[in-house]
């Protein structure tokens, strides 16, 4: 890693709404607050995605700004380089559909992705909308997430990655009828990625510091946030009341 943190921002204009330019801004505070330098790196449609990023970060989008982010990500090639050679790489519900195999758009038309995940999604019916509470794997160290989702594709997937969290509450990646298979998310390596909203880092930043610590290489010292546990356990009592949780099949 060189001595500032590289943190690319790719393609906000075509993959940005949901406010998830918030969490390129979480990082970056995260970082410099324990003195790691950053320099950010905005990415538009015309611009090439650099080869030499720690921290990569791809937003949600319409389906117009997802064909059109795929085929620049597929055409050059440099995430793909990236994510090959260890650099951490965070997506967030089209972003996640994005660096899959490939992705079903309105009209039923399939769209090739980037083939950084071993994941495909198609449409679903009805789409996933309102708060999500789930555990990330054990192994990963972290407390329950949450989030918000909005999105009208499912994603199945295959053997070369593995479910972030388990659904509590939600629908999460959305594959497999209705109520969805019980995951969501994604991780794959240093590739993360995740339907929630949010913006997701700035409700759950421990995720943030997973991506940090993957993305310098360094363990980080803890940094205050009450009301992120206070939000926490509000979550958790609204999913205990009944409310959030889906209706039975």
């Amino acid at each position: 890693m060189s001595d500032a943190l590289g943190i690319v921002h790719v393609f906000p204009s075509l993959m940005g709404t949901y406010g998830d330019g918030g969490n390129v801004a979480v990082l970056a505070n995260r970082a410099r607050r324990r003195g790691i330098a950053v320099t950010t790196t905005t990415i538009g449609p015309d611009d090439r995605i650099p080869r030499q990023g720690d921290l990569y970060v791809v937003g949600g989008g319409e389906d117009h700004g997802q064909i059109a982010a795929a085929r620049r990500i597929r055409e050059q090639g440099s995430l793909n380089h990236a994510a090959d050679a260890g650099a951490t790489v965070f997506a967030v519900c089209a972003g996640l559909q994005v660096l899959g195999v490939d992705f079903e758009v309105e009209g039923g038309a399939i769209e090739p992705g980037a083939c950084i995940l071993d994941l495909t999604t198609r449409r679903r019916e009805p789409r996933a909308v309102g708060e999500v509470l789930a555990d990330p794997l054990p192994r990963l160290g972290l407390p329950p997430l949450t989030g918000y989702e909005n999105h009208g594709g499912g994603s199945l997937l295959g053997p070369g990655a593995e479910p972030l969290a388990q659904v509590r509450a939600g629908i999460g990646n959305g594959s497999g009828g209705a109520h969805g298979d019980g995951t969501e998310g994604v991780l794959a390596g240093r590739v993360l990625g995740t339907y929630l909203h949010g913006p997701v880092l700035a409700r759950n930043p421990e995720l943030a510091d997973l991506l940090l610590t993957w993305a310098t290489g360094h363990d980080l010292q803890p940094l205050d946030a009450p009301f992120v546990a206070e939000l926490r356990a509000e979550r958790a009592a609204y999913v205990a009341s009944g409310k959030l949780s889906p209706p039975a099949a």
